[in-house]
Order: C-alpha cells, then sequence, then structure tokens
C-alpha cells in the first residue's frame, strides 16, 4: 500500500514535468511536420506607425543606453515614437529622459509607483499609432529587427508578434547561465507553435500588438505580455514569433534576482491565467487550448505538485535501495542549490553548485508563486532585474 502511494506521489510531479518539457514539444514537432513555413513578408508600402513603449523604475545606469539604441533602429523616423514610462522613478531616470526629447523622446511620469501594467493604461491614451511595441529598459534591440517584427502585420490574421530573445553573457562568472539554455529552449518551443497557429506568451523585452486590440483598462497586477496573444485569440487572432526579430537579453549576475523575477512572473502569469480561464475551454478554442493547457497550465502545476516527490522516494526508501540513491542525492543537490541561492558571490561557486543553485532557485520560486496566488497576493509593482550593461 505504502509502496504504491509512493510511486503514485512520485509520478505526479515528474509526468506533469515530463509532458510539459518534453511531451507536448514532441507533439508540436510531429503535428507541424506537414505544415509549411510561412512565407517571408516584403516590405509595405507604407510602414505602420509605431509607439515604442519603455517601462522604466530608477532605471539611471541604462536608460541612456537603450534610448540611443532605440533611435538608431533602421526604420522610419516619422512613423516612429519613443515613449518612456516612468514608474514614479525616484534617481535621475526622468532627467536623463528629458535630455532625449529633442530627438523624439517622449517622457510619462506616474504621479505615485503602481506597476508596469497601470502605466501602460495611462500612456496608451497619449500615443497615436497602428502598432504598440513593448519592451524593456535594460536590453537591446539590434537596429535590424524592427521592421522583420513589423513586416508580419500585413497578414490580417496576425494580432500580435513577439521577438526571439538571446540570452547573452560572461558564462564563466554569471551564476545563473543555465538560464540561457532555457531561453533558447522556449524560443524552440515558440517555433513550432507558430507554425501551428500561434504563440501562447510573448517576449515582454520586445513584442508588438495591433492598437485596437490593447485594452486600456487592463488589471494592473496582470501580465500584458502574457495576455496580449490570450486577448489576440479571443478577438480572432493569431500571434506569431519571428526569428528575425532578436531581442539581445542579458542575464542578471545572481541567483538571488532571478529567484525573485521567476516568484513575479509566474505570480502575474497565475493570476493572467485565471483571469482568462474561458480560453481554456477545448470546445470553443480547440488546439490554441490544448497548447495553453500543455505550455502553461501544466507546467505550472508542475511546480505545484513538486513536494510530493520527495514524500514519495521517503515513502519508497524502506523497501528500494535506489530510492535512498535518489534521497540522498537530493539532499546534496538541495543543500548545494541552497548555498548558491544565498551566497552575494555566487558567480564564483563551481558550475555544478551553480547549476544546482538554478534548479532549486526555479523549483523553490514556481512553488512560492502558488502559495502566493492562493492568498491572492497581486504583483503589481516590481523591483527591475539589474542586468548587466549590453555593448
Amino acid at each position: 500500500m505504502l509502496e504504491t502511494l509512493g510511486l503514485t506521489l512520485l509520478a505526479i510531479p515528474g509526468a506533469l514535468f515530463a509532458y510539459a518539457l518534453v511531451g507536448y514539444p514532441a507533439l508540436l514537432w510531429l503535428l507541424s511536420r506537414g505544415v509549411r513555413r510561412a512565407r517571408p513578408w516584403g516590405d509595405p508600402v507604407r510602414w505602420p506607425r509605431v509607439a515604442i513603449l519603455v517601462p522604466a523604475y530608477n532605471e539611471e545606469a541604462s536608460i541612456a543606453g537603450t534610448l540611443e539604441s532605440l533611435l538608431a533602429l533602421d526604420y522610419p523616423v516619422d512613423r516612429r515614437e519613443v515613449v518612456v514610462m516612468s514608474d514614479a522613478s525616484t534617481d535621475r531616470t526622468d532627467e536623463i529622459v528629458q535630455r532625449f526629447e529633442a530627438r523624439g523622446v517622449r517622457l510619462v511620469r506616474m504621479p505615485v509607483r503602481r506597476g508596469k501594467s497601470a502605466a501602460e493604461n495611462r500612456t496608451l491614451p497619449l500615443v497615436s499609432c497602428d502598432i504598440v511595441l513593448n519592451t524593456d529598459a535594460t536590453i537591446r534591440i539590434p537596429a535590424a529587427s524592427l521592421r522583420p517584427l513589423l513586416r508580419v502585420f500585413q497578414d490580417p490574421t496576425v494580432g500580435a508578434a513577439s521577438g526571439r530573445d538571446v540570452s547573452v553573457g560572461d558564462l564563466a562568472a554569471e551564476a545563473n547561465a543555465s538560464e540561457a539554455g532555457y531561453v533558447g529552449y522556449e524560443m524552440a518551443v515558440r517555433a513550432l507553435e507558430t507554425r501551428l497557429g500561434g504563440i501562447i506568451g510573448a517576449s515582454g523585452c520586445f513584442y508588438a500588438i495591433r492598437r485596437e486590440l490593447v485594452d486600456t483598462a487592463f488589471p494592473e497586477e496582470l501580465s500584458r505580455d502574457f495576455a496580449s496573444p490570450l486577448r489576440a485569440r479571443q478577438l480572432g487572432y493569431r500571434t506569431v514569433s519571428v526569428d528575425a526579430a532578436l531581442c539581445i537579453v542579458p542575464r542578471a549576475r545572481g541567483l538571488q534576482a532571478e529567484y525573485r523575477r521567476k516568484i513575479r512572473t509566474m505570480l502575474r502569469g497565475l493570476n493572467t491565467l485565471w483571469y482568462l480561464r474561458s480560453l481554456l475551454n477545448p470546445v470553443r478554442y480547440g488546439l490554441f487550448a490544448w497548447m495553453l493547457a500543455s505550455h502553461k497550465l501544466a507546467r505550472w502545476l508542475g511546480f505545484l505538485t513538486l513536494p510530493l516527490g520527495p514524500i514519495g522516494l521517503l515513502l519508497l526508501a524502506p523497501v528500494h535501495r535506489w530510492a535512498v540513491v535518489l534521497v540522498a542525492l537530493g539532499v546534496a543537490g538541495s543543500a548545494a542549490g541552497l548555498v548558491a541561492l544565498n551566497r552575494e558571490d555566487s558567480e564564483s561557486l563551481p558550475g555544478p553548485v551553480k547549476r544546482a543553485g538554478f534548479a532549486v532557485a526555479s523549483a523553490l520560486a514556481g512553488f512560492v508563486a502558488w502559495m502566493q496566488f492562493f492568498r491572492g497576493t497581486n504583483a503589481a509593482t516590481w523591483e527591475p532585474t539589474r542586468r548587466p550593461e549590453v555593448g
């Protein structure tokens, strides 16, 4: 009886993660084999007007470089507007942005800090555009990346488009280098989803959406980059990932910063999925409902049920030697991961310890996000992930 219970408890999180991370991409690949790749679009006769929104909170160290890179984008100057949304910054962010006003940059300052979505809700009625482009104050968009992202809007079925994140950094020095592999994996899944009709979530660092699809009364505690593809689908559009639209994302240099970011991102994602849970109805949304449940819900449920695994191993340990070995390995790996997670200088630790730290940070952050979700916690405001400067 205990053995059966132990095997069942061990299998639940294992099956969820195996399906979400391996089974789902494999099924996407199989289903997409007979689907032709979309033909590339040429330049439109007239490029759409685009408003580039940059949320910022105390970004004095990076905002000037970000604005220089945005102003250098290969795009008609008269067809784009750059707007920095300062979430009541208390450093020199606003002062630095104002220096760029003569070059076409607008500053919209929130009187009190209310978070990214609230800043977007206030800013959107102030801009006149065809496409809203959302980016970040700590990333870099190569000059040639904007045109490929906006070309796809010539397809009337496309409501939103996401760029392709490229995670960069010093692999020898950074504690969370494992994030690079995860980002690459996510981009590959999005490419497969695009071939089957549309992606489930857009890159918060670099994505665009038709202005008429943007909800200016969007709840402040939710994730707009996750909600945008869902809202587009509700309104009969699809969202695509554009491989040529690169976005350079420097990895944070500390596991603690990555841990906090993961909690915030997943909590906002859970609240957003609950808000738009009708999209999980397979009768109405068919393939999209399956993709949403597989890509997001199954993976997140893996974190919720993760504690069942160790309990199952403890029940199996008295009768199976392999369970004893797995318990020992789990204890050693968790201990190493916690050491890495709590070290300010975690980048100086050996590679295996840093990888254990990334695994522990991911698992712990996922479970904490669920607990906060059940308590009704909101994460409207954010503490930006401080990243190294990108050249």
